[in-house]
């Protein structure tokens, strides 16, 4: 197996993902605002990003801030969010936290991973989003194309995306974690897909081992 060179391999990530799209979570982080963050990362979970966006957009047009979003009935929010992955649901959940950080938190998103972790429905790769695109803070967020590409490369032997995040907090430089994510994330969206990635068209495929790839274009 090669031995993974992760301070060659970024600068050349940052290079090749100029044209292709960020991931929607990130694009809404250019407002500064950590509730849409949140809010929008909760939405986009098993929803591909263009349905985030514009559930996103709808959403917050209506109900920008914790304490809108609070007044919103949950059958409104439904028809807002439609047809993200498990609407109703999230649309009861995202209503909930609106009023958990009303009641605990003036209305302010919790800026840690711990405090974040405690909010209902919001697991460990929102936790690191929040804290690293809402609030500029080290944070390792892992979802299932980091997971899958710091495997291929070789640069960890994990089984889960939560072993995932920390093998990268015990080896990942401290000063890629903020960048890591959306790299990785447009990178398995765009070349190094799940099945058949373009192998072909990889930038970093020298430094690939390409671990448990078979069929590659």
């Amino acid at each position: 197996m090669k031995a993974v060179r992760i301070g060659r391999i970024i600068p050349i990530l940052k290079k090749e993902i100029e044209g292709f799209h960020m991931p929607i979570v990130s694009e809404i982080a250019l407002r500064k605002d950590p509730f849409t963050v949140l809010i929008s990362c909760i939405l986009s979970l098993r929803t591909k990003d263009e349905t985030t966006a514009a559930a996103s957009k709808r959403l917050f047009r209506e109900a920008p801030t914790a304490k809108k979003l609070a007044a919103v009935p949950v059958k409104r929010i439904e028809r807002l969010i439609y047809p993200v992955g498990f609407y109703k649901t999230k649309a009861r959940r995202i209503r909930d936290i609106a009023q958990v950080l009303i009641d605990q938190y003036d209305s302010r998103v919790p800026n840690t991973i711990d405090e974040l972790l405690k909010l209902h429905g919001v697991g460990r790769k929102t936790a690191n989003i929040v804290v690293t695109i809402g609030f500029n803070k080290p944070g390792v967020a892992v979802d299932t194309h980091v997971h899958r590409i710091s495997n291929r490369l070789g640069y960890v032997k994990t089984k889960t995306p939560e072993q995932t995040e920390f093998a990268l907090r015990a080896k990942l430089p401290k000063k890629y974690w903020m960048v890591y994510n959306d790299l990785l994330v447009t990178w398995g969206q765009n070349i190094c897909r799940p099945i058949s990635p373009l192998c072909s068209r990889c930038a970093i495929r020298e430094h690939c081992s390409r671990v448990g790839v078979g069929v590659s274009r």
